[in-house]
């Protein structure tokens, strides 16, 4: 009887999360942003405010999920991400940009294109100087951009969310941006049980017990090795390789100790 009820209330509390998602996007299109962009100072003040609008406000949209009992989670080593520039993730659930933007004050995102045809979100999406991947040739030259002004960029090296007990899968763009641009990558482990909101996953799919969130920040990993063993492409591949074993072998090693 608990059981159920606890089920149907966190499938009411995942649909007042989404509403007050989408509502907040709107808010923030319409008139967040618009106010923001009437403060004085330069363009990229104005997209750190932006940026940082957003920190704050995926922050409180974590911890109130927490105190509706829709998750829980558990996050370590943040004092990693004080100084980082290339922020790598696994990508299990809908919820990991959004755990992430709230750790990083001053991220810049990869975003689908689709959104830049979507009136509600498309202009703080633009505002905030996240980057749409309509262009695989663009794409590299704009984050590219973004790590050399001082932007924390964060990408999902498997270009999509992943499907629970599938093999991961990275694409090499990470790597070659890695590679062109000299800076290090920071890993970030993310484990969610049981899997919510993933690929696959409907909104209103609620999995039979509150899922817990474990993101761990891992050290460092420098990427000068690759960029001297016989050129680019092929650094870009044995780079991939290895982030794919390692982030493997990380998930793997830490699964059974994540509640």
């Amino acid at each position: 009887m608990w059981r159920r009820l606890d089920r149907v209330w966190r499938l009411f509390g995942t649909a007042f999360s989404f509403m007050i998602f989408g509502l907040g996007g709107i808010v923030t299109s319409l008139l967040v942003v618009p106010l923001l962009r009437c403060l004085p100072g330069k363009e990229r003040r104005k997209v750190r405010w932006v940026r940082l609008w957003f920190h704050h406000l995926f922050r409180i949209y974590i911890k109130k999920m927490r105190l509706l009992g829709l998750l829980r989670f558990q996050i370590e080593n943040t004092g990693q991400l004080a100084n980082a520039k290339l922020v790598l993730a696994n990508h299990p659930s809908l919820l990991d940009v959004v755990f992430l933007i709230s750790l990083l004050p001053n991220a810049c995102c990869i975003v689908k294109g689709r959104l830049i045809r979507n009136l509600f979100v498309r202009g703080a999406v633009r505002a905030a100087g996240y980057i749409f991947n309509e262009s695989p040739t663009g794409l590299i030259e704009e984050a590219a951009s973004a790590l050399q002004n001082g932007d924390t960029l964060i990408i999902f090296p498997e270009g999509t969310r992943s499907t629970p007990s599938g093999a991961l899968k990275f694409k090499r763009g990470a790597a070659n941006l890695a590679i062109r641009t000299g800076f290090d990558i920071t890993p970030v482990l993310i484990y969610c049980k049981p899997p919510t909101l993933t690929k696959n996953d409907l909104w209103y799919d609620i999995p039979p017990r509150r899922p817990q969130f474990r993101i761990l920040v891992r050290d460092t990993i420098p990427i000068s090795y690759y960029t001297t063993i016989g050129g680019p492409a092929k650094g870009a591949r044995q780079l991939t390789d290895n982030l794919v074993e390692y982030f493997d072998k990380e998930l793997k090693a830490h699964e059974r100790i994540t509640p």
